[in-house]
């Protein structure tokens, strides 16, 4: 079943991504419960054995992106997906609105200063893409980045793609390797997630009356999605259009595509040279010598 997933749900590099074609739930037939978190569960077993090479190796650091629409599940699936790593070895990192301090940055600076060092992993719960999505969406928080120029914002939203594709490429030439996971859910599929956090008790801390507000923006956002995956996918920081409308699914594939891309590094443990095995040797004696 997931043999084909990563190469079904890749945003492809030439520009020709459709958010009109790409879906939001499968088809067929639907494993149970069970077998997802059966299938989750081997996979967080990779990932967390990856996870030590990873740290012991040194050479690489990961960073996972995830965008989303309101209610598409990024909280939970990152919560899911890491639940079986070493804390120590993973940074999760959340990005809400700017502080006034961060609006006197350029736009990558508050994300920059959280990228993983090698041999860790680190998790991005929205991200600088923010600044092409949603102030993409709402223009007018513009006025309170103080930029010098804003008489063209096409222009623009050009230029921070490119000044995206550049930062990535960097980052992916010295070692840390980019994934970007777009959990893509329906209008429908939100409304019935809204509804449940309004009528369970229980999730009413998690409703906002903003959230409403933003789903009026429905089509903007749509449109903002498709032009920023569309210009920032490149094979070093490929993005994925993950159907979001079945939760153990959208999980699983995550899981599934991370596991992949470890495997892909080639990690290893290690190795010394001969004259420290013939250290350890001499500290085995030594240590077998005492009384």
């Amino acid at each position: 079943m997931f043999e084909a997933v990563e190469s079904t749900f890749l945003v492809p590099f030439d520009g020709t991504f459709s958010v009109k074609n790409a879906p939001t739930k499968i088809k067929g037939n639907i494993p149970s419960s069970k077998q997802y978190k059966k299938k989750l569960a081997k996979r967080i077993d990779r990932m967390s054995e990856y996870q030590r090479i990873l740290y012991a190796h040194d050479h690489h650091a990961i960073l996972l992106i995830f965008q989303a629409m309101d209610a598409a599940g990024k909280d939970s699936t990152i919560r899911a997906v890491t639940s079986g790593i070493n804390p120590a070895g993973c940074q999760v990192f959340s990005f809400k609105q700017p502080s006034r301090h961060e609006l006197d940055h350029d736009f990558l600076w508050r994300t920059t200063k959280c990228l993983p060092e090698r041999g860790r992993i680190g998790i991005f719960n929205r991200s600088y893409y923010e600044e092409v999505l949603v102030v993409r969406v709402h223009p007018e928080y513009l006025q309170n980045q103080n930029l010098p120029d804003l008489s063209d914002t096409k222009t623009l939203w050009e230029e921070r793609f490119d000044s995206i594709r550049n930062l990535e490429q960097h980052l992916a030439r010295n070692g840390t390797v980019i994934v970007k996971f777009w959990l893509h859910v329906s209008k429908k599929e939100q409304k019935r997630r809204f509804l449940s956090r309004i009528e369970v008790p229980e999730k009413n801390w998690k409703f906002s009356s903003g959230d409403i507000k933003e789903r009026g923006y429905w089509n903007d956002y749509m449109q903002a999605y498709e032009d920023a995956v569309n210009a920032t996918s490149r094979p070093w920081a490929p993005w994925y259009a993950i159907p979001a409308d079945h939760k153990p699914f959208m999980r699983l594939t995550v899981a599934d595509i991370v596991v992949k891309t470890f495997e892909r590094l080639g990690l290893h443990y290690p190795t010394l040279k001969k004259s420290e095995h013939a250290k350890l040797k001499n500290m085995r004696r030594l240590l077998e010598q005492e009384s």
